[in-house]
């Protein structure tokens, strides 16, 4: 469907030919006074045709009901024609996509702010099965006792059972105390989680929940030193220390082979690293190296991706590509032959996405123990990746595809071991995988293998049995009865807001169908096509909203009613012509009212109106006609006759005034600016007092106008003609108001012209020996705009403040200190000058300068606030030629003022001129 034009959407529509045959009608009814139905016919444009196909509803037409709803098929951005999607949407938040797709699928973590760390590692330790039934093996008393443990267990619980696709993590998180806002290392909290998860365990009752963490992840090694002379080992060798992980370098390796060759290399120590063996007595050559002793169930290798770099001192991240196998086999990287063939499948990655350090985001990619599927758990979203730990569409866009290459064989002890324990090792090809973002590996041991039809199990050189066997003999898999209870009753509410939520989305959507077919199928019934049938009157503000909203208001038809109780023409605009039918329909269902049927038609407002057109026709002729004369008037041509004076500035505004009808509220007061307060003719001199003549006719047009706004306003339209006299009181008031406006701004002048430098702002050159005043800066500043106004602003300018009132102030009532200190002095061109400010400190004035502003600003000289400058000797900052100092102020310049005293000279502030005497005041004010 072709999209509709809108290049004529907002202009504006020539009138029809309609308007003019309704003048014409309105005329006819003013002057016989008779209404026929065809006169009512064609003002209330009942003949106009029904329309159909219109893009928009015509308000000239009752019969257009085109626009009140969308084409079949359309939508409107609100209201009851929306997308259905979009009302569905405004009921909230549809619970039901919040449900796990199926039983299989995993759900996902509430990331907190910065927990995906944590979030990944919980993740991890969940989807192993091992460590999950052990956790829901642990006693209640315990659970209660240790809230680490309780709040696990429930996440757990809420992991394997509960519906929601999402689990809030933040109990769990806030029992840790964890600041979620921070981001921390992911190995570094899965060591302290399982830490403290042993440390708690202790306390079980049950032995084989007491040691699942042990029994799961805890591997040891030994640090082996071997004298080179002799052949023994160190003391220390025998001792076997834990681990959880292995942290593997990769920096300039490939592949996991290379970092475990590297972390389990032999290192010479010679040279000035030489060993001191106990047995031989003295420093020999020796060799170390780490030795595996036992491996864990689940087999942790941490990649060491950060990098210290001693430059900088900060830490880079290492985004080279890192390969590792779908299966490891550790049997040759043990210190001791093994019977079991220990062979490790991949079960877990934990990618850490972005180049920083101490950001980025961290998630994990899970293999699934039962089905074998991968997925990709990214805090709350969790999504399957098929038999691929990268694969198709996963997040990790530095993953690599899979390749075979040979499984490579070596020892930790550097020796050439050709044969162990018979044929157990296996040279086949193995797959591969690389990534540049893997942060964290996590293998799984295949648990059970048979040597001579012999089943064996354990680790290393020990009969150790496996975690299947030692810890989860049971089969059951569910979270403890209370957690389940708990869990039970969360599922059961959520259905129940799924269900509530489904009903309240059928129950919106059916009445929106409803409430749309009632639409269509009164708006067929709508239209009346005989004119002889009856039909009723409707507002059509209050059909849009019948037709647009989804709950419809009561029926109103109040707004095209008159005061005569009918319909009147001036509402046919606003208004539509239904059908008999179709406003029963309405009626019935919405009540409301009044019904305003075809014999409703006000033949009152008829007439009334008939009449205001004419007379608006006829004022409309009328002051075109007087325009003319008002615009010569305004262009100063003579008229013959009496004449009258109107104001000015009025004349201009009614001239500005088009389309007017009738006499409205500026056509009052045509002479009211140029009235005195006396009732008699203002002097033009007087502000807003211009006038002008205009001739008697367009008087007379302007006292009737003023007249009909204003009837009771006789001041506002008082007649001036032409041989007024002008008000002799208000012309001498005018002449008393310009004469000391003349003295105010003679006065103004002289104080310009004799304190030429203090209006402009310059520096006065201060000499010793002479006597100087302070005054504020900011009462200056008022001075200055005070005599320096001109024109209208003479006399509504503000005087300054009184300087009694401004010395005291500046001056501390309890000690008659100075509360702020003058402007500093500066040097400049050969002349000690004060630096200048408009609004802030103290300004030195000279003493002719101080005895004018006493009388002319009626203060007491004594009060003024005395200062003097002395040169000191000066020692050093002395310039070639002559002894030229930048002067500062003196701190006496604080010490008490006594006026009464007879040493009052002596008491006076000292401006000292000297540079060294800056740093003398530094420390006058430190101490």
């Amino acid at each position: 469907m072709s999209r509709p034009t809108t290049r004529s959407k907002n202009k504006r529509h020539k009138p029809d030919n309609n308007e003019g045959f309704s003048s014409e009608i309105l005329r006819k009814i003013h002057l016989t006074g008779e209404i026929t139905e065809d006169d009512i016919h064609q003002l209330y444009m009942i003949w106009k045709p029904v329309c159909q196909g219109c893009r928009i509803n015509t308000k000239d037409n009752p019969n257009c009901f085109c626009g009140l709803v969308p084409p079949s098929g359309g939508t409107r951005k609100s209201g009851l024609w929306q997308k259905m999607s979009d009302i569905v949407l405004s009921l909230g938040p549809d619970p039901c996509k919040d449900l796990r797709v199926s039983n299989e699928s995993p759900a996902g973590l509430t990331n907190l702010g910065a927990t995906c760390y944590a979030n990944s590692i919980l993740q991890c330790l969940y989807m192993n099965t091992a460590f999950r039934r052990g956790v829901f093996s642990i006693e209640l008393d315990l659970l209660k006792k240790q809230p680490v443990l309780h709040q696990l267990a429930r996440l757990f619980a809420q992991l394997h059972s509960s519906k929601m696709a999402v689990i809030d993590s933040a109990p769990f998180i806030k029992t840790l105390e964890l600041d979620n806002g921070v981001q921390q290392d992911s190995h570094e909290f899965l060591t302290l989680l399982l830490s403290l998860l042993e440390r708690s365990l202790r306390h079980s009752k049950i032995s084989k929940a007491r040691t699942i963490v042990q029994d799961l992840f805890r591997g040891s090694v030994s640090n082996v030193t071997r004298c080179s002379m002799c052949g023994r080992d160190s003391e220390a060798s025998s001792k076997m220390e834990d681990f959880y992980e292995l942290e593997l370098n990769i920096k300039d390796m490939k592949n996991l082979n290379e970092s475990l060759d590297d972390y389990l290399s032999v290192e010479e120590l010679k040279g000035d690293n030489q060993y001191f063996c106990e047995s031989c007595g003295e420093r020999v050559n020796a060799t170390r190296c780490i030795k595996l002793r036992t491996l864990p169930y689940v087999l942790n290798f941490q990649l060491k991706r950060y990098v210290f770099l001693p430059k900088t001192t900060t830490k880079k991240k290492i985004t080279s590509l890192f390969s590792f196998p779908r299966e490891l086999d550790m049997g040759r990287r043990l210190s001791e032959p093994s019977l079991l063939e220990l062979i490790y499948d991949l079960s877990a990655v934990l990618i850490h996405k972005g180049n920083a350090v101490n950001s980025g985001h961290y998630v994990a990619h899970i293999k699934d123990e039962h089905t074998g599927q991968w997925w990709e758990f990214d805090d709350e979203h969790v999504s399957m990746l098929g038999d691929h730990p990268f694969g198709e569409g996963s997040s990790s866009s530095t993953a690599k595809p899979v390749w075979n290459e040979p499984l490579v064989q070596s020892s930790c002890t550097g020796e050439k071991d050709s044969t162990v324990n018979g044929n157990l090792i296996n040279t086949g090809d193995v797959q591969m995988f690389s990534s540049a973002d893997a942060y964290m590996l996590m293998y799984k041991r295949r648990t059970i293998q048979k040597v001579d039809n012999m089943q064996l199990t354990g680790c290393g050189s020990s009969n150790m049995e496996t975690p299947e066997k030692l810890v989860y003999e049971s089969n059951n898999y569910c979270p403890p009865f209370h957690l389940l209870e708990e869990i039970k009753e969360l599922n059961e509410s959520y259905d129940d807001t799924c269900q509530q939520y489904k009903l309240k989305k059928e129950k919106e959507v059916e009445n929106i169908t409803e409430r749309r077919q009632e639409v269509r199928s009164v708006l067929s019934e709508v239209p009346v096509h005989p004119l002889e049938e009856s039909y009723f009157w409707i507002s059509t503000d209050w059909l849009r909203q019948w037709a647009d909203s989804i709950t419809p208001p009561v029926l109103d038809n109040t707004s095209i009613q008159c005061l005569h109780g009918g319909v009147p023409v001036s509402k046919v605009g606003a208004m539509k012509r239904l059908s008999t039918n179709a406003w029963n329909k309405l009626l019935l269902k919405y009540n409301g009212g009044p019904a305003l049927s075809n014999k409703d038609n006000c033949i009152n407002c008829l007439l009334d109106g008939a009449h205001s057109m004419v007379s608006a026709d006829n004022y409309r002729d009328r002051r075109a006609s007087m325009k003319e004369l008002a615009e010569a008037a305004l262009a100063g041509r003579s008229f013959d006759g009496p004449l009258y004076y109107v104001s000015r500035a009025w004349l201009l505004q009614w001239l500005r005034r088009k389309n007017v009808d009738s006499p409205c509220e500026a056509d009052a007061g045509p002479t009211a600016s140029i009235r005195c307060p006396h009732g008699l003719l203002m002097p033009e001199q007087a502000a807003g007092a211009k006038r002008l003549l205009v001739p008697e006719s367009l008087w007379l047009f302007f006292y009737e106008s003023a007249n009909a706004v204003k009837p009771d306003d006789l001041l506002g339209c008082s007649t001036f003609p032409v041989d007024s006299e002008v008000c002799a009181r208000c012309s001498a008031e005018l002449s008393q108001v310009a004469c000391l406006e003349d003295s105010l701004r003679a006065a103004k002048l002289k104080q310009r012209q004799n304190h030429e430098k203090l209006v402009l702002g310059k520096n006065i050159a201060l000499s010793p020996g002479c006597r100087y005043y302070l005054l504020p800066s900011s009462w200056l500043t008022k001075w200055r705009t005070y005599i320096t106004a001109s024109g209208k602003n003479v006399s509504a300018s503000v005087e300054p403040e009184s300087l009694d009132n401004i010395l005291d102030s500046l001056k501390c009532e309890k000690h008659s200190h100075l509360l702020e200190r003058p402007l500093s002095l500066t040097y400049k061109r050969g002349i000690v000058v004060q630096r200048v400010s408009n609004t802030d400190g103290l300004t030195i004035i000279t003493e002719d300068d101080w005895k004018f502003f006493c009388e002319e600003w009626n203060c007491t000289e004594e009060k003024g606030i005395s200062a003097k400058i002395e040169f000191p000797n000066c020692v050093s900052n002395k310039l070639p030629g002559s002894c030229k100092d930048v002067p500062v102020l003196d701190e006496h310049l604080s010490m008490p003022l006594d006026e009464a005293s007879d040493e009052a000279e002596s008491s006076l502030p000292i401006i000292k001129t000297s540079r060294d005497m800056r740093e003398l005041h530094r420390r006058k004010r430190k101490l």
